[in-house]
């Protein structure tokens, strides 16, 4: 079973991604982490986030195991990671990576941006999971705090709406949900709130239902 979870930055579909990858017994991979690593590998060099030879050399050149790395999860690692993923050849650096990460058995949720519409359009279950954009600069606020980070959380929207703008915008791959998709709306849903509706949205569509 192939599950695309698909949303903006900070919706909280990356918890609730592991949590369907923990609970149907899937491997689960966070792409963004990807482009993450990508951008990382520009920038621990000094190199232009433009500079689309160099990023295609380490998008062609990425390491799995590098995915890991807590660096990856900085916001300006996050940002910069925006910027690399909408040049193109980037991306189609990375696509057949993570198609054939979807396609080993037993299957595996894959969260990010456009899984179901163009890396898995035929996934089993696809989920775009929304949140209203201040509750979203507060989450990734909290986060950065956690991680004993500075966090201004009107910079932080600021963001958030950029990045947003950007990749709803860009020519390839667009940030927007697949015609199939459900929507999950986890602005005001804790963790196990939105688990449970995803868990009922994968349960509806096993069972042949198309209302949840």
């Amino acid at each position: 079973m192939i599950i695309a979870i698909d949303g903006p930055a900070a919706s909280g579909k990356g918890t609730l991604a592991k949590r369907l990858a923990a609970h149907y017994g899937l491997r689960h991979l966070d792409t963004g982490l990807i482009y993450r690593a990508v951008a990382h590998e520009l920038t621990s060099k000094g190199m232009a986030l433009g500079d689309e030879a160099a990023a295609v050399s380490a998008a062609q050149g990425l390491d799995p195991t590098t995915l890991d790395d807590p660096a990856l999860k900085s916001h300006q690692v996050g940002t910069a990671a925006s910027v690399v993923s909408a040049i193109p050849a980037v991306r189609a650096a990375l696509v057949e990576f993570q198609r054939q990460y979807a396609n080993q058995p037993p299957g595996a949720v894959l969260d990010g941006r456009d899984i179901g519409t163009v890396i898995c359009p035929n996934a089993d279950v696809k989920i775009f999971v929304v949140a209203d954009a201040k509750v979203r600069a507060r989450r990734r606020a909290l986060e950065a705090r956690a991680r004993g980070e500075a966090a201004d959380e009107a910079a932080i929207l600021a963001d958030i709406l950029a990045r947003d703008e950007r990749d709803q915008n860009r020519t390839v791959a667009p940030l927007k949900p697949a015609s199939d998709a459900y929507l999950l709306d986890n602005s005001h849903l804790d963790i196990e709130g939105g688990v449970r509706a995803a868990i009922d949205i994968v349960e509806a569509v096993r069972a042949g239902r198309r209302e949840v």
